[in-house]
């Protein structure tokens, strides 16, 4: 059996988005899963359309060929790059927009092949990733609104990936209001209202999720069972749908501090350490190309994650509940960061678990 290795459970899986679309479909919301975490595998996209998904929502297009046989609208994540408008208008239901110049040339390209695409507007209410201002959305509206090829299917706002902004119910009314000035303004029907991602949840939970927010997007709480925000796990979901495991190659005594004068380290950092004194350490073949560093922990919490280089994860085995040996198989917990890395790893061998 190959190591690193990443042991994928379906029905966990499958557990997880039928709880989260029974909790939002309850306040009239759809899910749109986000699949980019996996790189849009199909078989793990078809359990989530299967359990409630009724969009699967990518920022790789090339993840969204794949997924292309589903029967639900796929929407790109991402603001498309103007050299794949071709490939978005032919694979892609939805996609995210903020610049009118884009949003022409995807008009153009629609017409080409005789099709309608459907466009997400956004608008940034604080965290400072993609979106136009609102007070821009009028004239991006004035540019666009009578464009042969596209359709303004709604509008949605992004919080939490860039800024860590957590968004409030007086956020999303604001995302409301303007949904309504649209609405009046050009005597249009927008089908969609996208609350945000993961983040929004909360508000869910809470309560405090306004009527009108009709879709959000979400990704790890379907794949680790996490809320965002607090980052705790969530009541009555899995977080162990996708389980690490690396081989222990290397088990010797040494000082916790390296000897000799000490420069940069391989990745270009003056590393630190601290003076434990003499240590069993581990080492495990599975390093930074395989992995996020900083998006793995030993599971058995008496173990030390040291670092890494390239191919070595090094780890204090002093305190383990059972003698750490040669040979032997540890398990690594992750965020969503690390999952993220080992999906995308070509040397992280993938294993599905019916």
């Amino acid at each position: 059996m190959g190591y690193p290795r990443l042991e994928i459970n379906l029905e966990k899986i499958r557990h997880n988005v039928s709880r989260l679309t029974a909790q939002c479909s309850e306040k009239g919301i759809e899910i749109a899963a986000v699949t980019k975490v996996f790189c849009g595998d199909p078989k793990i996209a078809k359990v989530l359309v299967e359990a409630g998904a009724t969009m699967l929502a990518d920022s790789r297009i090339q993840n969204i060929k794949k997924m292309k046989e589903l029967p639900v609208p796929k929407m790109l994540l991402r603001i498309p790059m103007l050299s794949e408008l071709e490939d978005l208008v032919e694979y892609v239901d939805v996609s995210l927009q903020s610049e009118v110049e884009c949003i022409r040339r995807v008009s153009e390209e629609a017409l080409k092949k005789n099709k309608v695409h459907d466009i997400l507007l956004m608008v940034d209410l604080g965290d400072l990733r993609e979106g136009c201002w609102e007070d821009e959305v009028e004239d991006i509206l004035e540019a666009v609104v009578e464009l042969q090829g596209v359709r303004l299917a709604g509008i949605g706002a992004n919080f939490g990936c860039y800024g860590g902004v957590i968004p409030e119910r007086h956020t999303l009314e604001k995302l409301l209001g303007i949904k309504d000035k649209i609405e009046s303004r050009w005597g249009l029907q927008l089908g969609i209202i996208s609350g945000g991602n993961s983040n929004s949840l909360h508000l869910l939970w809470e309560d405090q999720i306004p009527e009108g927010i009709n879709q959000l997007r979400l990704g790890e709480p379907i794949v680790l069972g996490i809320e965002d925000v607090y980052n705790v796990p969530i009541d009555g979901l899995y977080q162990d749908a996708f389980r690490l495991f690396g081989q222990v190659v290397e088990v010797k005594e040494k000082p916790s501090v390296p000897i000799g004068k000490r420069g940069i380290d391989a990745f270009g950092k003056v590393p630190t350490f601290v003076d434990r004194g003499i240590r069993k350490r581990a080492i495990v073949a599975m390093g930074r190309q395989d992995i996020l560093l900083d998006g793995i922990q030993p599971k058995e919490k008496e173990l030390i994650l040291l670092g890494a280089s390239s191919d070595h994860l090094l780890v204090d085995v002093t305190d383990a509940k059972t003698a750490v040996k040669l040979g032997d198989i540890l398990e690594f917990t992750m965020s969503y960061g690390g999952l993220l890395s080992a999906m995308t790893s070509a040397y992280v061998h993938k294993i599905m678990i019916e």
